[in-house]
């Protein structure tokens, strides 16, 4: 997926991803937003505590919710493919700056 949107449009990808999760007041992902938007993973069917556990996987600050930079972070800790392409990511991000 990397490959083929590169760095700028995988990014892209991932900010759009977090819009359609995060609750609109709020601008994060909170428990009640992630709750309301889980048919849209696929994963109608977690429980609370499977939500809030979710949550406190990416919740770096402690504030109960994820941020847009907690979601990112997560996304990547959550999938060893992006793992591997993230050091291609950041190197094209930091050309793109110069």
């Amino acid at each position: 997926m990397v490959d083929k949107l590169g760095a700028e449009g995988f990014m892209k990808e991932l900010s759009n991803g977090f819009r359609l999760l995060m609750d609109g007041d709020k601008g994060m992902i909170t428990f009640e937003s992630l709750k309301r938007n889980l048919t849209l993973l696929g994963l109608q069917y977690m429980s609370d505590e499977e939500v809030v556990c979710m949550l406190r996987e990416g919740d770096l600050n402690g504030d109960g919710a994820l941020d847009a930079m907690e979601f990112c972070t997560l996304m990547f800790r959550l999938s060893p493919i992006l793992m591997e392409s993230s050091r291609t990511l950041l190197v094209e991000a930091l050309v793109n700056e110069m």
